[in-house]
């Protein structure tokens, strides 16, 4: 398997590494973090025969990918609204 890697794309750093995860699912994942981002990503599983530019490729479409689903405008929802007591008919008064 190949080790960790850093490369440059679209203007941003790209650093690469592989670690087992303890938690399911179980395996060895690819994680990698981009230099204007905090968060660290783990999308995909590592398979033999992986190569720094398979993986490379896969990474930036991933992000690539985010960045526009981010940049989407966001879809107003309806509101979901539990039901109201139902009015309760005035009694009239006893003369």
């Amino acid at each position: 398997m190949i080790g960790a890697f850093t490369f440059e794309q679209g203007g941003r750093t790209y650093s690469c590494t592989h670690q087992k995860r303890e938690t399911p699912p179980a395996g060895t994942w690819w994680w990698f973090a981009v230099s204007s981002d905090p968060q660290r990503y783990a999308p995909f599983e590592a398979v033999k025969g992986d190569t720094q530019r398979s993986i490379r490729s896969r990474i930036v479409k991933y992000y690539e990918h985010r960045l526009w689903v981010r940049a989407q405008p966001v879809v107003p929802r309806e509101k979901f609204v539990r039901p109201g007591k139902p009015a309760v008919p005035a009694v009239p008064a006893k003369p």
